[in-house]
């Protein structure tokens, strides 16, 4: 029973230190490189006459490929981030079946949008590219 009782007090204590973190730092914590994909990266990276291998190291897979009558390719990329950040005092924060409960906090979601298309050319280089970015 004693054991029981230390893994509760112990597991409570891990979850109000964690509950003490901000969002932008538990953010910072979950960021892959799938997420690093930005019109920044794109502006930075992305350059006419690149290869398609150099276009794919920096983006990664494009979400959908097509080719014109010419056999030219289209790459599209297609990402959508949703960002969740809640805020609010910690003395009240609950640890209940591992959810977090704060009955005094805000809750922000925002989303962002990303579109890349990148057209190739013949000898499969970057020809051109265009992008569209937008948050809600």
């Amino acid at each position: 029973m004693k054991k029981l009782i230390f893994l509760f007090m112990a597991l409570f204590l891990i979850a109000s230190i964690n509950a003490c973190s901000s969002a932008s730092e538990h953010s910072r914590g979950l960021k892959s490189k799938e997420n690093k994909m930005s019109l920044g990266v794109i502006q930075k990276e992305i350059k006419k006459g690149m290869t398609q291998t150099d276009v794919t190291v920096a983006l990664g897979a494009p979400n959908v490929v097509t080719k014109d009558a010419e056999g030219k390719e289209t790459w599209v990329y297609d990402r959508i981030a949703r960002t969740v950040s809640y805020s609010g005092s910690g003395l009240n924060t609950v640890l209940l079946l591992g959810v977090y409960e704060n009955r005094k906090s805000a809750k922000d979601v925002s989303e962002t949008t990303l579109t890349v298309v990148i057209k190739f050319d013949e000898n499969h280089l970057v020809e051109s590219f265009s992008y569209h970015s937008s948050k809600f």
